[in-house]
C-alpha cells in the first residue's frame, strides 16, 4: 500500500459523497474508500463535540458513547507525516487499451485481472483501465464480476467449465449500452452483457458478502443474488447522514462542571457509575458542590439535548420559535446559534403575506453532519422529523465502529413560519383534500415495489417543501449565493400546529458566511411574489400542471405539478431528494386553480 497521496477531496465530500465504501475515480486509479480502521487514529483527528447528536447516534447504531471526528485535513507542510484516508484499488479487472483499432463501429478489448499486470500497471506493454462493471447487493456488498463464470456458465444447468483462455469485451456500437456489449472467450463461448441485468435469472451468482472497503477477510454471510452495478452510476452509493443544528446552551453551574469533565462523564448512566468515577481526584473535586442525583440529571440532559428522546426537528423548531424580537445587532453573539424574530414592520408591507406568521433571522447557526453508513441501489431518506427508522439495514463503515466521521458548517439562515389558522383553513377546502388524495395515491403506488416503508408526509409538508424550493430559486438571484449552496429544513409539526421553512447556507470556515442570505429576510415579501409569479406558469405547462401522480406513465409517483422547469432544485439543497412536490398547492396553476395556499400574484 502506497503512502503517497493519489488524490484529494474536500472534507465535506467525505461525509456526503465519498465516504467509506464509496467507489471513486482517482487521477490514475479506480478505488474504493477505506473504512474507519484505515483512517488516522482518533487522537490525530479534530473532535467535533455535539452531545445531542452523539446521543442520537447511540440510539440509532447501538454504539456506546460514540464520538465524532472530522476527516483529516490536507497539509502543505512537507515536514508533516501523511494523514490521509486509505483507498483500496477496486475493481481488480481491467480492459486493455488496444492500439491500432479499426475505424468501424466495432472494437474488441481484452479483459485482464490485476495479477496479470506488470510492475508498471500495464498488460503486454499497453495501458489498462478499470472495468466499469461490478456486482453488488442491496446490503451494500460489492465485488468484482466473476467474468469467467458469467461467460462459461450454462444457463440451463448452472454448470460451468474451467476454461482459462483469454477473455475479450466486444463493443458492437458507440452507445456503451449493455445491449451493445458482449463478453467473449477465445474458446468460442460468448454472452451478452445485457443478460447480467436479468436479476430473476441470477446470472452473476449469489453475493459473497464482500466488503473490500474494510480490507481483506471482512466478508460476511449474504444469500442475496448479485446485481449488476455500474460503479460510476448515481445509485452506487447513498450515504446515510444525520444532521442537527447546535442549540443554545443555557446551562447551570452543575452543567458547566459536567461539560468540563465530559470526557470522563459521557459513559455515566446511573449514580453507581458516577460514584466509581468520583474516585478520580479531579472528578471528585469538580463535582464536590453537587449531589449525585443532580449530576446524573445534568448528564442525561446533555446527552438528550435537554429534550428527552423527541425528534431532532421538534427540538430545533422550539429553539427557533423561542427567538426574541430584534434585528440581531445585540451583543454578545452566540457563535453557534443567534436568532432574532424580525419585526413585522421590517418585512411586511402589504396584505399579500397574510398566510405568513413570522420571519426569523438566524444570524449565526452551526450544523453538524455525521456519516453512519450507506446503502446501494436505493436511498433511505429520513422522515419529515429528520429521523431514520431504527431497523434500516445499512452497510457499516467500520468493522467495529466506535466513532463516526463528522463535519461542522457555520452559516446563516432565514426561517419562515406559516400561520396555523391559515393552514387549517386551507386544509378544510374540498379541492385541497382532493389534490392531497391524489398525492397519497401516488405515494402508495411508489411504495408498492419498495422494501423500505415510509408514511406519506402529509399535505402541509408538500406545501412547505414546494414553497421552499420556489423561494430558493427567488432568493438565489439576490443573496449572492448560488441556489445549490442554499439548503432547506422543513418543519411540519401538524399535532402542535407549527409549520415553517428554514433556508440556510453554511461553510466549514471558522467564521461561517458573510450575511448575504440573512439580510434577504427584509425583502421576503418581494421574494414570495417573485416565487409565485415564476411558479404560476411552467415552461412545460400544461403537461406539468396537469400531471397526475396516481396515473403517471413515467412513474413520477411523488410529483404533482412539478418538474425540472419549475419546482425541482439541486440535490444538495433538498432534504427529500426532490420528492413530494406540487406547486398547485402553493399557487393556482393551469387546470388546478382551487387548491393553492396563496392567491395568484399580480
Amino acid at each position: 500500500m502506497s503512502r503517497k497521496a493519489h488524490g484529494q477531496i474536500r472534507r465535506g465530500q467525505v461525509i456526503t459523497t465519498y465516504g467509506p465504501g464509496a467507489l471513486i475515480d482517482l487521477p490514475r486509479h479506480s478505488a474504493i474508500v477505506g473504512g474507519l480502521e484505515n483512517w488516522p487514529k482518533p487522537g490525530d483527528l479534530e473532535e467535533v463535540v455535539e452531545p445531542r447528536l452523539t446521543r442520537k447516534l447511540q440510539l440509532m447504531t447501538g454504539v456506546a458513547a460514540p464520538r465524532l471526528f472530522a476527516p483529516p485535513p490536507d497539509s502543505n507542510d512537507p515536514r508533516e507525516s501523511a494523514r490521509g484516508i486509505v483507498a483500496w484499488r477496486f475493481p481488480e479487472w481491467f480492459v486493455v487499451q488496444e492500439t491500432g483499432a479499426s475505424e468501424d463501429r466495432e472494437r474488441s478489448r481484452r479483459l485482464v485481472h490485476r495479477k496479470a499486470l506488470d510492475d508498471k500497471g500495464r498488460f503486454d506493454g499497453r495501458q489498462v483501465v478499470a472495468t466499469r462493471f461490478v456486482r453488488a447487493c442491496p446490503k451494500g456488498h460489492v465485488d468484482d464480476l466473476d467474468w469467467r463464470r458469467f461467460v462459461h456458465g450454462r444457463k440451463d444447468t448452472g454448470v460451468e467449465d474451467h476454461c482459462r483462455r483469454q477473455l475479450w469485451l466486444d463493443e458492437r456500437g458507440t452507445s456503451g449500452d449493455l445491449a451493445d456489449l458482449v463478453v467473449r472467450c477465445e474458446c468460442g463461448r460468448s454472452r451478452g452483457l445485457y443478460e447480467a441485468s436479468a436479476i430473476e435469472m441470477n446470472p452473476l451468482g449469489t453475493c459473497r458478502g464482500a466488503r473490500p472497503w474494510l480490507g481483506g477477510h471482512s466478508n460476511e454471510d449474504c444469500k442475496l443474488p448479485s446485481r449488476l452495478l455500474i460503479r460510476t452510476a448515481s445509485n452506487a452509493y447513498f450515504p446515510q447522514v444525520v444532521s442537527v443544528l447546535s442549540l443554545p446552551d443555557r446551562g447551570t453551574a452543575v452543567e458547566t462542571a459536567v461539560r468540563e469533565l465530559w470526557d470522563d462523564l459521557q459513559i455515566v448512566e446511573d449514580a453507581a457509575q458516577l460514584g466509581f468515577l468520583k474516585k478520580k481526584p479531579k472528578v471528585a473535586e469538580k463535582l464536590a458542590p453537587f449531589a449525585d442525583p443532580e449530576v446524573v440529571a445534568a448528564i442525561r440532559e446533555i446527552k438528550d439535548g435537554r429534550e428527552g428522546e423527541r425528534p431532532v426537528k421538534q427540538v430545533e423548531l422550539e429553539a427557533i420559535l423561542a427567538a426574541p424580537e430584534g434585528f440581531g445587532d445585540d451583543v454578545p453573539v452566540d457563535p453557534d446559534f443567534h436568532a432574532r424574530r424580525l419585526p413585522d414592520r421590517a418585512w411586511r408591507h402589504s396584505t399579500r403575506c397574510e398566510g405568513i406568521e413570522a420571519v426569523i433571522q438566524l444570524h449565526r447557526l452551526r450544523e453538524i453532519l455525521a456519516l453512519i453508513g450507506f446503502t446501494r441501489f436505493e436511498a433511505v431518506t429520513p422522515d419529515i422529523n429528520g429521523e431514520y427508522e431504527t431497523d434500516v439495514e445499512r452497510a457499516e463503515i467500520a468493522i467495529e465502529p466506535q466513532w463516526f466521521p463528522a463535519v461542522e458548517n457555520r452559516g446563516e439562515g432565514i426561517f419562515v413560519q406559516l400561520c396555523e389558522s391559515a393552514v387549517s383553513k386551507w386544509l378544510g377546502r374540498s379541492s385541497v383534500a382532493e389534490r392531497i388524495d391524489g398525492l397519497v395515491t401516488g405515494h402508495n403506488l411508489w411504495m408498492a415495489d419498495r422494501k423500505a416503508k415510509r408514511f406519506f408526509p402529509g399535505g402541509p409538508y408538500v406545501l412547505l417543501h414546494t414553497l421552499s424550493h420556489l423561494l430558493i430559486h427567488s432568493i438565489a438571484m439576490r443573496c449572492g449565493y448560488p441556489a445549490s449552496s442554499i439548503r432547506e429544513r422543513i418543519y411540519a409539526d401538524a399535532p402542535a400546529g407549527r409549520f415553517g421553512i428554514l433556508l440556510y447556507t453554511g461553510s466549514p470556515d471558522a467564521e461561517g458566511t458573510l450575511g448575504g442570505l440573512v439580510q434577504e429576510a427584509r425583502h421576503l415579501e418581494n421574494h414570495l411574489l417573485q416565487a409565485l409569479r415564476m411558479a404560476a406558469l411552467c415552461s412545460n405547462d400544461p403537461i406539468c400542471a396537469q400531471h397526475t401522480p396516481g396515473s403517471s406513465i413515467e412513474k413520477r409517483w411523488l410529483h404533482g405539478a412539478a418538474c425540472h422547469g419549475c419546482a425541482l432544485v439541486a440535490e444538495t439543497s433538498c432534504e427529500m431528494r426532490n420528492d413530494y412536490l406540487d406547486r398547485a398547492l402553493v399557487v393556482p396553476v393551469v387546470g388546478a386553480p382551487d387548491a393553492a395556499f396563496f392567491e395568484a400574484a399580480p
